[in-house]
C-alpha cells in the first residue's frame, strides 16, 4: 500500500481565458509532475502537457525495466534521480523538435518540476521557475531555485526580495523545455520523514501568495490536502488571479516502496 497521499489542483485564474498548467500525479509510482507551458495560440498548453506525457513514460519505462541493481547516475546520484533528468532531456528534446517543425507551435516552451519518492529518499528535478517546496513542523522551505531573471538578480544582490516580488520581470525564465535542442536540468534528492507536506506549485501561486501566507494555509489544513489545495487557489482568485494557478500537494508516511505490477 502507498505510503503517500497526492492530490492536485489547477485554475485558469480570475484574468486568463485557458489554462497552460498541466500536472500528474501517481501515488502507487511515487511520482508527481508539474509543468507551466509558455507560447501563443494555445502553444503553452502542448508544450505542459507534452512535457508531463514524455517524462512520465520514460520514468514508468525505466523503473519497469531497468533493474535497481544496474542502477547508478552520474557524480554517485541515484537511479531514480539520473531517470529523472533523462527524462526531462528526452521531453525538450521533442518539445523544441515540435516546436520547429510545427509553424502554429514556434517557441513554445515550458517549466517543468518533478518529484519522484523513493525509499526514504525524495528526488527533484527541475527547469525554470514552477517550486517544489517543503511544509515541516510548521515551517515552509524552498527546495528549488528559480531559473528566472529576478533569481539572478537577487543572487548577485542587485534585488531585493521585496522588489523581486513586485519586479515586472519576475516572470522571465532563463531556462525552459523546448527554447533550445539541449537543456540544463538541476536535481537534488533529500531525506523525507513521516508528516512532512511537498508543493509542487506554478508560479501563479507564489507570484500572488507569500511564502508565510502558504504556510498558514497548510499549517490551519494540514489534515486535508484537498481543502488546503482549495484555500490556496481560492485565496488567489481573491487577489485576482492574474494568472493559471497549479497546485500538488503530498503528504508523506512512512517509507516509500514502489507499487510491485504482477505479470
Amino acid at each position: 500500500m502507498s505510503s503517500l497521499q497526492m492530490m492536485g489542483k489547477t485554475d485558469s485564474g480570475m484574468v486568463r481565458d485557458h489554462n497552460e498548467d498541466c500536472f500528474l500525479v501517481l501515488p502507487d509510482s511515487g511520482i508527481a509532475i508539474l509543468a507551466d507551458g509558455m507560447g501563443g495560440h494555445l502553444a503553452g498548453e502542448v508544450a505542459s502537457a507534452m512535457a508531463i506525457d514524455k517524462v512520465t513514460h520514460y520514468v514508468l519505462d525505466a523503473f519497469k525495466n531497468t533493474p535497481k541493481a544496474k542502477a547508478a547516475g552520474a557524480l554517485g546520484s541515484s537511479y531514480e534521480s539520473a531517470t529523472l533528468v533523462e527524462a526531462i532531456k528526452v521531453a525538450n528534446a521533442a518539445i523544441h523538435e515540435a516546436s520547429m517543425s510545427r509553424p502554429e507551435q514556434a517557441g513554445m516552451g515550458t517549466t517543468i518540476v518533478a518529484a519522484v519518492f523513493h525509499d526514504n529518499t525524495l528526488s527533484v528535478a527541475h527547469v525554470g521557475d514552477s517550486r517544489l517546496y517543503r511544509f515541516r513542523h510548521g515551517t515552509l522551505s524552498l527546495i528549488t531555485e528559480d531559473h528566472s531573471m529576478v533569481q539572478e538578480l537577487l543572487r548577485r544582490g542587485l534585488m531585493t526580495p521585496e522588489e523581486a516580488r513586485t519586479s515586472q520581470n519576475r516572470n522571465l525564465v532563463t531556462r525552459a523545455l523546448g527554447i533550445d535542442p539541449l537543456v540544463e536540468v538541476d536535481v537534488s534528492e533529500q531525506q523525507y520523514e513521516d508528516g512532512d507536506i511537498y508543493l509542487l506549485c506554478s508560479d501563479g501561486l507564489n507570484d500572488v501568495l507569500t511564502d508565510e501566507e502558504i504556510a498558514a494555509v497548510l499549517a490551519q489544513h494540514s489534515d486535508n490536502l484537498d481543502f488546503a489545495a482549495q484555500r490556496l487557489i481560492a485565496d488567489v482568485n481573491a487577489r485576482g488571479g492574474p494568472d493559471n494557478v497549479s497546485i500538488v500537494l503530498i503528504h508523506t508516511d512512512g517509507r516509500f516502496s514502489r507499487a510491485k505490477k504482477g505479470r
